[in-house]
């Protein structure tokens, strides 16, 4: 089995042995370090792999009972991810004979579930000894794969909600609860659909398999590669355009990526290079591919894993999350837009200065006419997923007709032709990259079941909101905190799973939009990927241009700041749901008109603040004024808490204060 951690748009050869190696123990340390396993084992996994991919395209076709999707889900994650991730690096490359028991332990606790059918299910209250036997193992197996795939951390947490569970009645009040023995917890967590096999799992097994499938038939078929060429030829390959390129070749190759880490890496091994020339450094460069790489999470059509969560929790369809997604990823890309053309401005400023500075030498590339020509049908494919939905198909089927469009059309160019070889193996990719997130969504799902049987949720969304004092805007405030802090330890996913049960109560509690208090949860969940010490996505940056991991994580934390103050404006502006594109009591498409320039106002102003950069250089007072500036605009909620009634019409006077500023901003005389 070949690892796939460097993703396929890297040429072989555009990064030297060590940064390659680097860049690629980054990759791993989200997907998990793969075995490349030889001969017949190697054919063995991936045929469990494509049977994997089978069985879910055969689910999204036919009807399969809830149960057994998510049972036989769990069971080639834990097959494959016995099979292809080894228990500790020194182990790799080879199927050891504790891996092979603990594969045939996830067969056999499957089978158990599955056999048992109905009256497994209707005795969980009053299980069998068997019963619990099999409930230890299965949890002990789905920490050990989540272990392998992702790291230690989440089946720790994981491991402290169990005790938390067992002896709660040993804790002080608020926090203590009956406590609960194995017979009670053990069933709950693995016969019913509240534990391991609950939500998470479900939408697992149902979704969000199915969209890494196609993301990894758009690779195969080379849509991700077109979309980066498209988009230097589209700025024409010059190096005064290298900000805008990353820009939008991140949006593009967001969609059928899926992963921030990989965009970041392909996008940095063909910009990069234009970047140094054009006078960014290291650090700068990173940051903004990182930036870039992160809008892979949030962009529609294929979101982040977390997205179709919100779908399942909220009871809604999946195109209703990408609606409320369209304005607040338009705004992102806005900001980190922004943020280069002020980048520009600096560097030319600096290079003028400086009469040695060489001149920037333009990329050769194709002309952006003839690359549609040749491979413009993969926007088709991309599109395909949205028309399909408007036309009310389900997003299951929706994304196996997409696959289908991708597979037909990609026939039209013989390079780009999926045959019977290449379509197998991009289905069986697909499934070897859906095991790290189904393994993290069973595991999440252990903590959920402990979370809902003890109450902790609505305990801590009151203990949240009396902290608080009541206050909608610091009741916010707390929740991004805990949703931050939550994913500086386990991925995006993980994150949004555990804060969606216990920090969204508490704002829901206050009057916000369910909708909105989950969006708002989900964008704080997505600084994950550039938080260390899961700042994968800067580490992977830095790996491929040369600057210090850390300063790379606080360059990217600055380009994506100010639109990560935007959620704010969901849950503390009555009319700040008109960014998710929701009317809400009686507001007009002109509301939302108006809270769309509100923010791309403001968050031209937070950009230019952290820049330091304007018409000209700031002084340090003119950063904080055009700070506060933004946060007028886009925050004024804080700036009413804060100053009560002291500052009526906060959005005007920010208006007023940023042009004030650019006004003065008059370039100093040399």
């Amino acid at each position: 089995m070949t690892s796939t951690a460097l993703p396929p748009e890297v040429p072989k050869g555009a990064l030297d042995e060590a940064t390659a190696a680097r860049v690629e123990a980054l990759i791993e340390q989200e997907e998990g370090a793969q075995n490349r396993l030889p001969g017949l084992l190697g054919h063995a996994a991936v045929a469990v792999a494509l049977a994997m991919s089978l069985f879910h395209l055969w689910a999204a076709w036919d009807i399969v009972p809830t149960t057994v999707l998510r049972y036989v889900h769990v069971g080639f994650a834990l097959v494959l991810g016995f099979a292809l991730f080894p228990m500790a690096r020194r182990f790799r490359h080879r199927l050891m004979p504790w891996d092979v028991a603990l594969l045939a332990a996830g067969i056999y606790c499957i089978w158990y579930l599955i056999a048992g059918g109905d009256d497994l299910q209707d005795r969980y209250v009053f299980p069998e000894p068997m019963d619990i036997v099999v409930g230890w193992m299965l949890i002990a197996l789905v920490l050990e794969v989540t272990r392998r795939a992702t790291g230690w951390i989440m089946p720790a947490v994981a491991i402290a909600f169990l005790l938390y569970a067992f002896f709660g009645d040993m804790l002080a009040p608020p926090w203590r609860h009956q406590g609960y023995d194995a017979e009670r917890l053990i069933p709950h967590l693995t016969i019913t659909l509240e534990g391991i096999f609950g939500t998470a799992v479900d939408v697992s097994a149902s979704l969000i398999v199915l969209f890494t499938i196609y993301g990894a038939i758009l690779q195969a078929s080379g849509a991700g590669k077109f979309f980066v060429d498209f988009s230097f030829s589209l700025t024409g390959g010059k190096p005064s355009s290298a900000g805008r390129t990353v820009v939008l070749s991140s949006f593009l190759l967001g969609g059928p990526s899926g992963s921030g880490v990989a965009t970041t890496v392909t996008l940095g091994t063909v910009a990069w290079p234009m970047m140094r020339q054009v006078g960014y450094r290291g650090d700068d460069a990173g940051g903004l591919l990182a930036a870039g790489g992160l809008g892979a999470i949030i962009s529609p059509p294929v979101m982040g894993a977390a997205a179709f969560l919100i779908a399942e929790y909220l009871k809604i369809g999946y195109l209703d999350v990408i609606v409320m997604a369209i304005v607040p990823t338009c705004l992102y890309y806005a900001s980190l837009l922004f943020m280069v053309e002020l980048d520009q401005r600096r560097i030319e400023a600096e290079r003028k200065a400086d009469p040695n500075a060489p001149p920037p030498r333009t990329m050769h590339v194709d002309p952006v006419g003839k690359l549609l020509r040749l491979y413009g049908f993969h926007f088709s494919t991309l599109v395909a997923i949205i028309v399909f939905m408007v036309l009310g198909y389900s997003p299951t089927l929706s994304v196996l007709y997409a696959m289908i469009v991708a597979v037909v059309l990609s026939w039209l160019r013989r390079e780009t032709a999926l045959t019977p070889r290449r379509l197998a193996d991009a289905l069986a990719s697909g499934a070897v990259q859906s095991v790290g997130i189904a393994a993290t969504c069973a595991c999440a799902g252990i903590i959920v079941g402990v979370i809902t049987l003890t109450g902790l949720g609505l305990k801590f969304s009151d203990i949240a909101i009396q902290a608080a004092g009541g206050s909608l805007v610091v009741t916010a405030i707390y929740t991004a905190l805990i949703v931050w802090v939550v994913g500086l330890a386990v991925p995006v996913t993980a994150s949004y799973i555990i804060c969606a049960v216990v920090a969204a109560p508490a704002l829901i509690k206050l009057g916000v939009p369910d909708y909105a208090a989950h969006m708002f949860v989900f964008y704080y969940a997505v600084l994950s990927e550039v938080s260390p010490p899961t700042a994968l996505s800067p580490f992977a940056a830095s790996a491929i241009t040369g600057a210090g991991p850390y300063r790379t994580t606080l360059q990217a934390w600055k380009y994506t700041l100010p639109a990560f103050l935007l959620p704010f404006v969901f849950v503390t502006d009555p009319e700040g749901v008109g960014l998710l594109l929701s009317l809400r009591d009686g507001m007009t498409w002109v509301d939302v008109a108006w809270q769309v320039l509100l923010a791309a106002g403001g968050l031209a102003a937070l950009a230019s603040a952290a820049q330091g950069y304007g018409r000209r250089i700031m002084a340090g007072w003119e950063r904080w004024a055009m700070a506060l500036a933004g946060l007028l605009m886009v925050f004024p909620a804080l700036v009413e808490y804060v100053a009560r009634d002291l500052v009526p019409y906060p959005h005007l006077i920010g208006i007023a204060l940023a042009v004030l500023l650019v006004v003065l901003q008059r370039p100093r005389p040399a």
